[in-house]
């Protein structure tokens, strides 16, 4: 079987942890990467040894607010594994404000890791791995106009846009795909039926879970005269 090696940002929780456990039980190896989460990060690396023993997992911590820090994390995991061949830029930042409401400090924090650290780990992806795929995480906001959270959105519509540009200068050798998921996990705490409320003023009336997400990734590895799309996955809260 060939070797395959990913790299997702932010995997120590949440949606980057099921994208690790995943893509493991496909026989990926992964680099993990954490900002604060290292335990976290350390504990799904110990699992994942044990249950896959023949493949290899190892923790990166970056802080991707830091420029110097992310311009070096492509050329670290590719020095340990040799080759990239997925990068999932999953990590961000979700934090709420309208317009009037939004300080430099938050857009700047918002922009920094939702949208330059995804510009930098794609543009060096492309100088030093030269091949390969990369998706990156959006959401459904990105085509709307509710300014609730406004600089978070504005970071993913960025991202959106760079997706697809990406795709047109990277190609043939590298893919460039998006997933926008609705409300997938809800936050820390929220109340128990927050995700049902949300789902409930969408088409589908019900919450997708996890299982559509990782279709969808699945979908993109897959074909591979697929390039420059974003995959709504959010029960088509983008329709509302």
């Amino acid at each position: 079987m060939e070797t395959r090696t990913a790299l997702i940002t932010g995997s120590a929780k949440r949606i980057g942890k099921e994208l690790a456990l995943h893509l493991a039980k496909q026989s990926w190896n992964l680099a993990l990467h954490y900002n604060t989460s290292k335990a976290e990060a350390m504990a799904l690396r110990d699992y994942l040894k044990a249950l896959y023993p023949k493949q290899v997992f190892k923790v990166f911590g970056c802080n991707l607010s830091d420029e110097l820090a992310c311009e070096s994390l492509i050329a670290e995991v590719s020095e340990e594994f040799g080759q990239i061949d997925l990068l999932i830029n999953n990590a961000s930042v979700y934090s709420p404000g309208s317009i009037k409401n939004t300080s430099l400090d938050l857009i700047n924090e918002q922009m920094q890791i939702n949208f330059r650290a995804p510009f930098i780990l794609m543009r060096d992806f492309a100088n030093i791995c030269q091949r390969g795929l990369i998706v990156n995480f959006l959401d459904t906001r990105i085509s709307r106009f509710a300014s609730d959270y406004a600089a978070y959105s504005l970071s993913k519509v960025a991202l959106s846009h760079l997706t697809q540009m990406g795709a047109l200068e990277f190609g043939p050798d590298i893919r460039v795909n998006g997933i926008a998921p609705g409300s997938t996990i809800a936050p820390i705490n929220a109340e128990e039926d927050y995700l049902e409320n949300r789902a409930a003023k969408t088409p589908m009336k019900k919450p997708g879970g996890m299982q559509p997400i990782l279709k969808s990734l699945d979908y993109i590895l897959d074909n591979h005269f697929l390039t420059g799309q974003i995959l709504y996955c959010d029960g088509g809260e983008q329709l509302i």
